[in-house]
């Protein structure tokens, strides 16, 4: 008796099978989120309803800035120069709200100004942030000279190839992040979804049936605040999933409210369902995915070509010297290092370890250092340097001096002639 009722109720239990987490985002919302969505009109507030492309694309970096601040060399928000935000720029950073976490402010051209001054530049760009970019954590911002000419004062190189490594794999793990990212766009509209659908409710619950609908409109427009804080304090809803107060008043002046749809609890359980349930069941399958798939990063274009992606490209210093160039590097500097070269005893066009060492060692750098260098030079391991790799320990050891990093492996740009033949 009543079989068809447990047989309903059971399958309303049976939870939603996906295969790829895209395909996941897709059905969900087309089946969940966007009837709530059409109900309340939430598209002609917030945004256009999702498409496919919205869930399939690839992720894409937006470059925004100011004139002049470098956007055309790569990324660049601000120049350390230009400090000042318009009043277009701002209502620019404004307009990604709830996007924050997908903000990377750059501070460019930091090589034209002092230490002290640029701790100033700094310290004005975060204060001038913190009042348009309303984030509990504080905003990462990126300094560096993102472009190819060589630094103008050198004295915080290692800081700006730190920061410029670090934006560098931070834009690399676009892709191995993109199915994350999605879901918690998903999550941050239906929980933008949720409230709109109790604001409109609320606006057309006080609406009169036939007589003063203009008068009490302008009243619940103009008291919309006091509205918001009964719905955060009925249902629970943090402050921070409410639409922007001014933003909300100006579409509703245009709207008919008596064409607003009642409270509808069916909707708004379905998007709950949703994100108690089948929300967890895909972050599992995001963590999946991404395991299946930990080499993925961008390529292509500037990405390929040097150890450093574009960054350390055309900078023209330190390891990087002589990348493009079709002479060896070393070569121009070689006749100096004969010199010494011969002075230590050499046997079949090589020398000792030993006499390597008395030489070395006179640059007065840290054994560590030079233990790396050494093994950089000996290309052949043969544990004996001749004359090449000799003048190239020589040039380690200026790149080193001059304050550059030493590469973790040798660059094919710095192997000796002699040694290529055999990479």
């Amino acid at each position: 008796m009543f079989s068809w009722v447990s047989k309903d109720a059971r399958r309303k239990k049976e939870p939603e099978l996906f295969q790829t987490v895209a395909e996941g985002l897709r059905q969900l919302y087309a089946q969940k989120l966007l009837p709530l969505e059409e109900h309340y009109r939430f598209h002609e507030f917030h945004s256009p309803a999702l498409e496919d492309a919205d869930f399939d694309n690839k992720p894409m970096v937006l470059l925004v800035g100011q004139y002049s601040t470098g956007k055309t060399t790569f990324i660049l928000l601000f120049d350390a120069h230009k400090l000042d935000i318009s009043d277009e720029f701002s209502e620019v950073i404004k307009a990604l709200k709830n996007h924050e976490d997908k903000i990377r402010v750059v501070l460019n051209k930091a090589d034209q100004i002092e230490t002290q001054q640029l701790m100033r530049v700094y310290g004005a760009l975060m204060w001038s942030l913190g009042k348009i970019i309303n984030t509990p954590e504080v905003v990462r911002v990126y300094i560096g000279s993102f472009w190819s000419h060589p630094l103008l004062i050198p004295d915080n190189r290692k800081l700006f190839e730190a920061e410029e490594q670090d934006l560098f794999k931070d834009i690399q793990s676009l892709p191995r992040n993109a199915a994350l990212r999605k879901l918690n766009d998903l999550i941050k509209r239906a929980r933008l979804a949720k409230v709109h659908a109790y604001i409109i409710s609320s606006l057309k619950k006080e609406m009169p049936n036939v007589f003063g609908k203009e008068s009490k409109k302008k009243e619940l427009v103009n008291n919309l605040g006091e509205i918001y804080a009964k719905i955060e304090r009925e249902h629970q809803i943090s402050a921070g999933d409410f639409p922007s107060l001014r933003k909300m008043q100006e579409l509703l002046q245009t709207q008919d409210f008596s064409k607003f749809q009642a409270l509808k609890p069916k909707l708004l359980d379905t998007v709950d369902d949703m994100l108690a349930n089948d929300i967890a069941r895909l972050m599992v399958m995001v963590r999946q995915e991404e395991s299946l798939m930990p080499s993925q990063a961008v390529k292509g274009g500037a990405f390929d070509g040097t150890m450093n992606g574009p960054f350390g490209h055309g900078y023209g210093e330190g390891a990087g010297e002589g990348i493009d160039d079709i002479e060896w590097v070393v070569g121009k500097d070689k006749p100096t290092y004969d010199e010494i070269f011969y002075t230590l005893s050499p046997v079949n066009g090589k020398i000792t370890g030993a006499n390597a060492k008395k030489e070395m060692v006179k640059s007065k750098l840290p054994n560590t250092v030079l233990g790396k260098i050494w093994k950089l030079a000996d290309v052949d391991k043969d544990g004996l340097l001749d004359d090449e790799e000799f003048a190239l320990a020589n040039h380690l050891i200026k790149v080193k001096l001059e304050g550059h990093e030493l590469p973790t492996d040798l660059p094919p740009h710095l192997i000796p002639p002699s040694k290529r033949r055999l990479e």
